[in-house]
């Protein structure tokens, strides 16, 4: 099973996020996509556009969640490297691993990762 993890600023639009989406997944069968629980409404209109269900976690449940690539604001305000790599790995369950590290939009403002693992 292949999750992607979506990280957005406020400012991310749908069609940066899908645009990056597509670009991540590049022919890959998606199961799901997980974000940050603040950011589902964001993130819900691409689920919805893709018949794709969403995650939507927990602040606390991503803290201390290793990641491949590290981003220092978001360590510092979240306790992980990468929103987008924490959410694919959290969403895709026990022995989960990255298989396409945080990419960054093209505006800058929507991340993606991609993880594969078991189901939680």
């Amino acid at each position: 099973m292949i999750v992607a993890g979506i990280g957005c600023t406020s400012r991310a639009t749908f069609d940066e996020m899908r645009a990056l989406l597509a670009q991540m997944a590049q022919g890959r069968r998606l199961a799901k996509l997980a974000c940050l629980e603040m950011r589902a409404p964001q993130v819900l209109p691409l689920a919805r556009a893709l018949n794709l269900p969403l995650l939507a976690l927990p602040r606390a449940a991503l803290a201390g969640i290793a990641t491949p690539t590290q981003s220092a604001r978001i360590d510092a305000e979240f306790g992980t490297g990468s929103m987008a790599e924490a959410c694919a790995l959290l969403a895709a369950g026990t022995g989960a691993q990255i298989v396409a590290i945080r990419q960054i939009s093209g505006a800058g403002q929507a991340t993606c990762a991609l993880a594969e693992g078991g189901e939680i």
